[in-house]
């Protein structure tokens, strides 16, 4: 079968890299008196930890995103408009990190923690679920699907990402409680979909 993706894979591989390379603006180079020191200038990189910190953590989870997205394009071969318009939104997503991600810069070290962290693991909960509505897409017309792919494999891409849902959520929901915990878990699941997406080897 002819694969009829290959527009939508690179304009999303497009989308991705821009959305990754948007997050080292976060970085910035401190402001500082020509007749400073060095221990001022380190003071001042250090005091800007939790830019490094967001920007580490939406790094790889744009990566992992981005990982996912291509193992399951490696599964569907062809095109609907569902399909296309799912995809849309993950990539509609994809670009919105950036700005959780400089909320969590800005405000992580301040009263407002709570609020910028549940506002980062609700961004995801909604990206689980768009890939969630992807893969769905894809199964209820099986002729979209790669030939051969088995009944098993499918069931375990889906169980895959169904598993993660849950996670996310009780993340959001212990970001009002233990803001800190729920980010945590956030990076935890970078952990968990790195290793699963390993484990989808499909047979053809």
């Amino acid at each position: 079968m002819e694969k009829e993706t290959a527009r939508i894979e690179a304009f999303s591989d497009g989308v991705f890299a821009i959305a990754i390379t948007l997050l080292v603006l976060e970085l910035r180079v401190p402001e500082l008196a020509e007749t400073a020191g060095p221990g001022i200038l380190a003071g001042k990189l250090l005091a800007q930890w939790p830019t490094y910190l967001a920007f580490a953590i939406s790094f790889f989870s744009i990566f992992i995103m981005w990982v996912n997205h291509h193992k399951l394009f490696k599964q569907i071969y062809r095109r609907n408009t569902g399909i296309m318009f799912a995809n849309g939104l993950i990539l509609f997503l994809v670009c919105c990190v950036s700005y959780p991600s400089s909320l969590l810069a800005e405000f992580y070290d301040t009263g407002s923690q709570q609020l910028v962290i549940s506002i980062y693991t609700g961004t995801f909960v909604l990206v689980n679920l768009s890939y969630n509505l992807l893969w769905f897409l894809a199964c209820r017309d099986r002729k979209l699907l790669r030939p051969g792919l088995t009944e098993a494999a499918i069931l375990g891409i889906r169980n895959n990402y169904l598993y993660g849902l849950p996670t996310y959520i009780a993340a959001f929901v212990l970001s009002f409680y233990f803001p800190v915990s729920a980010l945590l878990i956030c990076v935890l699941l970078w952990i968990y979909w790195a290793i699963s997406s390993k484990k989808v080897v499909l047979s053809s």
